[in-house]
């Protein structure tokens, strides 16, 4: 049985479908991309960032992007949790662990009445809506002939299903530790609750 949900939002640029260590992308669809080779198509739900790759691919990739990776600021990743808030207390979403990180977002949430991609979608659009109100969008001056933004997040997201409390309680101290593990101070946020069995 699903206990809880690892969820994992990144930013635009920060895991492309043609990664080496794998993606859930059935194909490449930027032009852009599809000379380092097809999607690499993955179905395990485990985490699969541990796995060895090029940096130098990797950093040749992003480069061909049509923008640049987005990379939070302090305020944008601010604005990003509050986002979270947002929908958080609004949904009553049972949320055990959160970190917003330059690049990508951790949370660990509990089971729900929505699909888990659901609530992906939920998240980037509230997270995106608090981004706008406080004027700090990304691709801000990057419109679209429609009078839109691109979006700041990746296509889709990336959810690991923990069905065990070992799985539960090792998710938790990787999103807790995750800021910290690269420099950052610890985050904390009201909508973060603690996580009953």
């Amino acid at each position: 049985m699903i206990l809880a949900y690892h969820l994992i939002i990144s930013a635009y640029g920060f895991w492309l479908p043609n990664d080496e260590r794998g993606s859930w992308s059935e194909f490449v669809r930027a032009y852009e991309l599809a000379k380092f080779g097809p999607a690499t198509k993955v179905t395990t739900r485990r985490s699969v960032a541990a796995r060895q790759y090029s940096p130098a691919r990797r950093a040749s990739m992003r480069a061909a992007l049509v923008r640049e990776p987005v990379i939070f600021t302090g305020k944008q990743a601010h604005a990003i949790a509050m986002g979270f808030a947002d929908y958080i207390n609004r949904s009553k979403l049972q949320t055990y662990a959160c970190a917003v990180m330059p690049d990508h977002a951790h949370l660990v949430v509990g089971r729900f009445r929505l699909p888990i991609e659901r609530i992906c979608e939920q998240l980037k659009r509230a997270a995106t809506a608090q981004l706008n109100r406080e004027e700090l969008h990304p691709f801000a001056d990057d419109i679209y002939d429609n009078g839109r933004l691109p979006t700041p997040w990746a296509r889709k997201g990336w959810w690991v299903y923990l069905d065990r409390e070992a799985d539960v309680q090792r998710s938790l101290r990787y999103v807790c530790d995750n800021p910290v593990r690269t420099g950052l101070k610890l985050q904390r946020w009201s909508f973060v609750v603690p996580y009953d069995k």
